[in-house]
């Protein structure tokens, strides 16, 4: 049977399709604790984007600790389970090849408080504010 072509929307739309899906098991796996881990089982973990290659070989899931643990303890705890999560996800997804997981903080929500910040700054509402004082 020939290779299906897709093309590159099609392909795009998949590859976010997927990964969302990648992204949906993965924090179904963190809520219900299925991971025998005692620091992922004591975290309430948020999985907030995954990012997937365009071929569908590797993902990266973007993290976010809630209630303020230890987030590098954490990514290293996910790391070290890696393997357990990826063979769940394969299961779970029903592709041919499984995505290999590397997992990271995620720092948007640092940079969104950064950003916050400097538009609460005193010079920069001057300048949003419109009016031209000489």
């Amino acid at each position: 049977m020939a290779r299906q072509q897709f093309t590159a929307e099609q392909q795009s739309v998949r590859v976010l399709k997927v990964g969302e899906r990648v992204r949906h098991i993965l924090s179904e796996l963190l809520a219900r604790q299925e991971v025998h881990d005692e620091i992922v089982s004591a975290a309430n973990i948020a999985v907030t984007e995954v990012r997937l290659s365009p071929d569908l070989r590797n993902a990266t899931a973007y993290v976010k600790p809630l209630l303020g643990m230890g987030e590098e303890e954490i990514i290293e705890a996910l790391r070290k389970n890696t393997a357990y999560l990826q063979r769940e996800v394969a299961k779970r997804l029903g592709l041919k090849f499984a995505p290999k997981l590397k997992f990271r903080a995620d720092e948007s929500f640092d940079e969104a408080d950064r950003i916050e910040r400097l538009l609460d700054d005193p010079k920069v509402a001057r300048d949003l504010d419109g009016t031209d004082e000489v």
